[in-house]
């Protein structure tokens, strides 16, 4: 299925509050480099479709950002290479990673997603840290 976004009018994107994200994160301590100061780490995202119509996911928008306050964004189609199409009451996960110049950050975004109607919904990533174990008191 190939939707024209370009065409929808934002009338036509709801924020979707029946989609639910929950996010698990672990430092990857193996993949320190000290001289460059690459702090790893990985992230794995629960997509549930609360919705009685099957949702398809087209792409994310993250914000990501460093202990220095510094930003960079990453936006594209789909997750991991997929564009999955998550039914009512199922859940996508995948994994993903992350690398910081410093110990600690946060991430957050959104989905944008379209249902059987091709009605275009953005899907809120809540904020959520990246933090190297006992880093933070």
């Amino acid at each position: 299925m190939t939707i024209d976004t370009s065409t929808m009018t934002p009338e036509s994107l709801d924020l979707n509050h029946d989609i639910a994200v929950s996010v698990k994160t672990e430092y990857i301590a193996s993949q320190f480099i000290e001289h460059e100061k690459h702090y790893v780490f990985s992230y794995s995202i629960s997509i549930t479709n609360n919705d009685s119509k099957s949702v398809k996911l087209l792409s994310r928008y993250w914000l990501i950002t460093d202990g220095d306050n510094k930003t960079s964004t990453v936006a594209g189609e789909g997750v991991i290479g997929k564009q999955p199409t998550i039914a009512p009451e199922q859940t996508f996960t995948y994994t993903s990673g992350c690398i910081l110049k410093t110990p600690v950050g946060t991430m957050e975004g959104h989905y944008q997603v379209v249902d059987n109607d091709n009605k275009l919904q953005q899907v809120e990533i809540p904020v959520f840290g990246l933090a190297k174990p006992n880093i933070l008191n």
